[in-house]
């Protein structure tokens, strides 16, 4: 198992590309088991989950293959098993997204239940209440989900709270159903949007995109043939690397990405005291050698504040000037990172779901754990910031998220390097 080791040093600058995003990624591979021909996925992000995707597809006889711009084509006519196993959905929740369009398709599923989750519990109950209500009969037994129909209805679903995959999963449902759904209390994230674009050019018809109504006008069958779609850019992986800069004190510009899938990390970063300037696919920011000034806020699903942008923030205010507030609304248990950063000499204080951080001018490096996804950026940045040496173990979950993290901040001046444990 690999580790990372940081020197803390000076302020990151240079210019970056970033990658296509995992959470729009991973949907739209699940979603190509609709279409009746070969579909080509392009910007995929080589990270550990999609690999872990790839390898449900193909264990379901799905043929998958790599052109010469690393493009993906996803070919189904060859499919032979509509079971999702255990061992791979263990390692990775959002296999639970192969259910829906499964199940639309070929009227049959079998997918793992996912179990828990370190940073809180992420209840499947609503993907299953909701494909009850299109007229699947499902059961759950030895810990698999059995779903079967002979082809579903549209209706109106309600969706008792905001889920990004449980939208995801209902509105692939939803393509080849008989009739309409339609689909309230929508998540209206840009990766929901992206996988809704991808839909409708294979030929659904869903509309109210980017809304929290979505409207899915069923189809026999999703035939457009020679689709190449590229995935949109990873909006988390842009804001990690922002707030790197931020609190370093740098003047950084990241490339691919669009800047309006961004406005609330953007506005919280302006607050902090950065000047940005943005163009249709870059992002600049400047502090000018300042350091940042606290800023407060409370996570909620899209367009507020990001919960996979908490972590990187709270370090900013761990070194910010003044007080700040955060209060995450998303996950139960999203703060494990803080006891790590306090190994690091933060001044952060849990009162349930807030933390109240008293901004310091240093933090000093030590041995810390990753406990998710995002911790891990948050233990990165921080160690980039700390004096003397920062070693991060446990990374594998940083390489779930990250393309290529050490070498994009090592381009940007940072002293990281990655070792054997």
């Amino acid at each position: 198992m690999d580790k990372l080791i940081i020197q803390g040093g000076g302020p990151l600058s240079g210019e970056i590309r970033i990658s296509g995003a995992k959470n729009a990624a991973l949907p739209i591979l699940a979603a190509a088991l609709l279409a009746e021909n070969p579909v080509v996925i392009g910007n995929l992000p080589h990270l550990h989950d999609i690999t872990t995707t790839m390898s449900l597809l193909g264990q379901m006889g799905v043929q998958l293959s790599v052109d010469e711009k690393m493009r993906v084509e996803v070919d189904t006519s060859t499919i032979t098993s509509f079971k999702a196993p255990y061992e791979l959905v263990k390692t990775m929740r959002a296999s639970i997204i192969v259910l829906g369009p499964l199940l639309a398709r070929f009227g049959s599923a079998e997918v793992s239940l996912p179990g828990g989750c370190a940073i809180g519990s992420r209840p499947v109950d609503i993907h299953l209440k909701g494909l009850e209500a299109m007229g699947a009969k499902i059961r759950v037994e030895n810990g698999y989900i059995h779903a079967s129909c002979e082809r579903l209805k549209g209706t109106r679903l309600m969706l008792d709270m905001v889920t990004v995959t449980g939208t995801e999963n209902l509105m692939m449902a939803a393509t080849l159903a008989e009739g309409v759904t339609t689909i309230e209390n929508a998540a209206c994230e840009p990766e929901v949007s992206d996988l809704a674009h991808f839909l409708n050019k294979l030929g659904a018809k869903i509309s109210g995109i980017g809304t929290d109504t979505l409207v899915v006008e069923g189809v026999d069958a999703l035939t457009e043939k020679d689709l190449v779609y590229n995935i949109m850019p990873d909006r988390i992986e842009a804001g990690t690397y922002l707030v790197a800069a931020a609190v370093t004190g740098g003047k950084i510009k990241i490339k691919d990405v669009d800047p309006s899938t961004l406005d609330m990390v953007l506005s919280k970063l302006r607050d902090a005291g950065a000047e940005i300037t943005t163009g249709e696919d870059w992002i600049e920011l400047n502090m000018h050698g300042k350091r940042a000034k606290a800023v407060s806020f409370k996570t909620a699903p899209y367009p507020a504040f990001p919960t996979d942008m908490q972590a990187q923030f709270l370090v900013l205010n761990a070194l910010a000037e003044g007080t700040s507030v955060v209060t995450e609304t998303i996950f139960e248990n999203r703060f494990m990172h803080v006891h790590e950063l306090q190994r690091l000499g933060a001044d952060i204080k849990l009162e349930g779901n807030t933390a109240i951080c008293v901004g310091k001018k240093t933090l000093h490096g030590a041995t810390v754990m990753a406990t998710d996804l995002r911790a891990s950026a948050s233990l990165v940045i921080a160690g980039l910031v700390s004096k003397g040496e920062t070693i991060i173990e446990r990374i594998y979950h940083i390489d779930r998220g990250y393309e290529c993290i050490e070498e994009k901040l090592a381009l940007l001046g940072g002293k990281i390097r990655r070792v054997p444990s």
